[in-house]
């Protein structure tokens, strides 16, 4: 089982920034879209941001303009920078990566272990 590594969560005080690092194991040779989703005690995980191969980007509505994703495809790497952050943006955020391929492996869906964000006022 392939596991995405998460780093760079903390607590900071609103209009802070914070950015987040995803992983996967250099073994992997290619990920097809990669994302950050966030979920909040309570409620249904959300998507935040996703990230093509090709780079092409979506986000949520909440989040744009203030957040960016980005990759690194030669370190299997995600970010996401988190600027003006808000006390809503806490939540725990969880890296995801879709179509993860090596020799003789295949993975349709894969969540990284989740990392606290916590915003305050």
């Amino acid at each position: 089982q392939v596991q995405l590594v998460e780093s760079g969560g903390g607590s900071v005080q609103a209009g802070g920034s914070l950015r987040l690092s995803c992983a996967a194991p250099v073994s992997i040779v290619s990920i097809d879209d990669m994302g950050w989703y966030r979920q909040s005690p309570g409620k249904e995980r959300e998507l935040v941001a996703t990230i093509t191969s090709g780079g092409s980007t979506n986000y949520a509505y909440s989040v744009k303009g203030r957040f960016t994703i980005s990759r690194d495809n030669a370190k299997n790497t995600v970010y996401l920078q988190m600027n003006s952050l808000k006390p809503e943006d806490t939540a725990v955020y969880y890296c995801n990566a879709k179509g993860l391929r090596r020799y003789g492996y295949y993975a349709d869906n894969t969540w990284g272990q989740g990392t606290q964000v916590t915003v305050s006022s």
